[in-house]
């Protein structure tokens, strides 16, 4: 049994109950078999029936209709009791064409890889240079095409350590669980993408694109959602809010 114990929410309308709890089996798989022998933390997941209330110590993955009907389990990523969420828009993905399993896969896993939002790789090329990028498993690899099935279920692709550890020699390594990447950070799939904030300029976060200006499908929106990860990393920590949940 893990130390972290993850309840499943279905909150969406256009998802039944059975159609995610359908999904735990495969990203509970992915978690123990695929993800927890590469990065040293696995989790256990539970299904939340409609009515009933997740375990007190529970981190939440809460699959939603879009962001702005979010507010019906709270926008922000902390718990009722500031515990990790992971938040799964089924709607929006749904309208732009994204698996809204591949997006559940990928928020669960960053959410165990990086819980607070506040991990980094500091790049330092110079004594007076450097970059900070963030500690986001699935979003060099994110699109669509480069996720993989579990029990007919589709999940998304995630790096390895190796692939934040720049001097890894790229012939014999494995950046990736999906083996698609084939050179550390900065290094990203078309797609892709990752935070960054250039030490010393003053210019605060911003986001380094495999592809800038073009759409690939199953890439997400370059601008942050609000409450997402990558605008609570963008703002102070002292402005971040937690939600309050109502369970009926």
């Amino acid at each position: 049994m893990s130390n972290i114990h993850v309840a499943v929410i279905n909150a969406s309308t256009v998802l039944n109950a059975d159609q995610v709890k359908a999904t735990l089996p495969a990203l509970q798989t992915q978690v123990h078999r695929d993800f927890a022998p590469a990065w040293g933390v696995d989790a256990d997941l539970s299904f939340v029936p409609p009515g009933s209330k997740p375990p007190p110590t529970a981190w939440w993955l809460t699959v939603l209709d879009d962001s702005d009907q979010a507010s019906a389990l709270g926008y922000h990523e902390t718990t009722n009791e500031g515990l990790p969420l992971a938040k799964v828009f089924a709607r929006t993905a749904m309208q732009d064409g994204v698996n809204w399993t591949v997006t559940a896969s990928h928020e669960l896993l960053e959410m165990l890889a990086d819980p607070e939002i506040n991990l980094t790789v500091f790049v330092q090329p110079t004594d007076t240079t450097g970059t900070l990028y963030a500690y986001e498993v699935c979003d060099a690899c994110e699109a669509d095409q480069y996720g993989y099935a579990i029990q007919g279920v589709h999940v998304s692709d995630f790096v390895y350590p190796a692939w934040f550890e720049s001097s890894r020699p790229t012939a014999r390594t494995q950046f990736d669980f999906g083996s698609h990447l084939h050179a550390p950070l900065p290094h990203l799939l078309p797609g892709g993408y990752i935070g960054a904030f250039d030490v010393g300029s003053g210019s605060g976060w911003h986001q380094v694109t495999a592809m800038r200006g073009h759409a690939i499908k199953g890439m997400r929106h370059a601008l942050a959602p609000k409450g997402s990860r990558r605008d609570r990393r963008a703002i102070g920590r002292a402005r971040w809010l937690t939600s309050t949940v109502q369970f009926g």
